[in-house]
């Protein structure tokens, strides 16, 4: 495909219809979308006329949706390629930790193998930046991160990726500190843990050593939090204070931070003030079987907020299709956003915070300038592609076709 074409007959979201003060539906008008240097150089209505010669690609009036970001994947655990097997239930996380060791290394197929297959699966539906964390721990070493390096290498030119070297382990109890900071040396971004209490034994020395790490790593951090309740609550306040401390804000996830689910919403406010001060993001998978956080809640005190699939396939869970707009459904129906305007918001977890209308109901993407990543779907607008899950037509990053194909005239 030339590096500069017209993307035709692309529908786009304009505005909110509004009825006695609520919002009964969504306004939407077809565009052409001039896509130059792996950008939006311009958006005109499809009435008016297209005068040079440059390449066209119809689409037909799908709907333009901003390309999806899966913030919470595991690249190096899935099973896809490999045969069937369920999941064995456990008593407790470590024999779950033993289990995967056992698996892992016996499969046929390889960790490379089974990592493109998954990424095949999110470029077709729609995702175009995945967060992957990658295990490391003293009896893989780094073989785990240099299979996934090869796999996102594979993709290269079809989304963007970010590493977690992740001790799933205990970064302590299995003493992978020097392996982490190999990690980070390597091409991984940030560093990852998991329950601080519970798998290292000791919060305090168990975040302090994620901080350092992050520190002269010059990388983020994403903690596995699954304690619950006060444990939870009382591992999120102290990494928000190392946080700050470190100068690391904006630059710290906590992944499921189930405790801000089994507390009141009244204190979930207060720690939401926490976190904002903090510049901590909170992803969640929104499990079916357990409380978690009000996503809702925090978004409107201004906490970053993000959804991923988590396990797809693996030895923790027979479950999960790689469906990022799948998940946001989930989320939307368990939060009983059932209106309009709740529904199409729900698209904010899951493309970095982009919507094609704010809040508001004003048009704010796509508009000049931005990056050409895109997803077109069969729906009438972003509450009907939330709710009902649509079909993915086709997904563009940085302005290459890169699933399915358009007709180009």
């Amino acid at each position: 495909m030339n590096s500069i074409y017209w993307l035709t007959n692309v529908r786009l979201e304009t505005s909110y219809q509004i009825n006695n003060g609520i919002t009964t539906g969504t306004n939407t008008e077809c565009f052409h979308l001039l896509i130059e240097d792996e950008k939006i150089a311009k958006v005109i209505p499809s009435s008016e006329k297209i005068t040079d010669n440059l390449q066209k690609k119809d689409a037909k009036q799908l709907l333009a949706l901003p390309s999806f970001i899966e913030k919470h994947c595991h690249l190096d655990k899935t099973l896809l390629g490999d045969r069937w097997r369920p999941v064995t239930p456990v008593l407790n996380i470590f024999e779950r930790f033993d289990i995967e060791k056992e698996v892992l290394p016996s499969l046929k197929t390889s960790t490379q193998e089974r990592a493109e297959l998954l990424l095949e699966k999110y470029v077709k539906l729609g995702i175009t930046h995945v967060r992957t964390h990658v295990d490391i721990y003293p009896e893989v070493g780094l073989k785990n991160l240099e299979d996934v390096q090869k796999a996102l290498q594979t993709f290269d030119g079809k989304l963007t990726y970010e590493i977690v070297a992740f001790p799933q382990h205990g970064l302590l109890r299995t003493d992978s500190r020097q392996l982490v900071k190999e990690a980070l040396q390597k091409g991984a971004s940030f560093v990852g843990g998991v329950d601080p209490a519970t798998v290292d034994g000791d919060v305090n020395a168990s975040l302090k050593t994620m901080v350092e790490l992050a520190v002269e790593g010059n990388a983020g951090i994403d903690l596995h939090l699954h304690d619950p309740n006060h444990l939870g609550i009382f591992t999120i306040k102290k990494l928000a204070e190392l946080t700050k401390e470190a100068g690391l804000q904006g630059k710290v996830a906590i992944s499921h931070a189930f405790g801000l689910g089994d507390i009141p919403l009244s204190q979930a406010e207060e720690m939401a003030e926490l976190l904002v001060d903090a510049g901590i993001t909170i992803i969640s998978s929104v499990p079916i079987d357990r409380k978690f956080p009000p996503m809702g809640l925090l978004r409107e005190k201004g906490v970053p907020v993000a959804v991923g699939c988590d396990n797809i396939f693996d030895v923790w869970s027979p479950f999960g299709n790689g469906d990022i707009l799948e998940r946001a459904g989930r989320l939307a129906e368990i939060s009983k956003w059932v209106d309009e305007r709740s529904l199409a918001q729900a698209l904010h977890y899951i493309t970095g915070g982009k919507t094609p209308l704010n809040q508001e109901g004003k048009q704010v993407w796509p508009k000049a300038g931005d990056e050409a990543n895109i997803v077109l779907v069969e729906a009438s607008c972003s509450a009907e592609a939330v709710a009902r899950r649509a079909k993915r037509a086709a997904t563009m990053f940085r302005g290459k076709i890169v699933s399915s194909s358009l007709e180009s005239y």
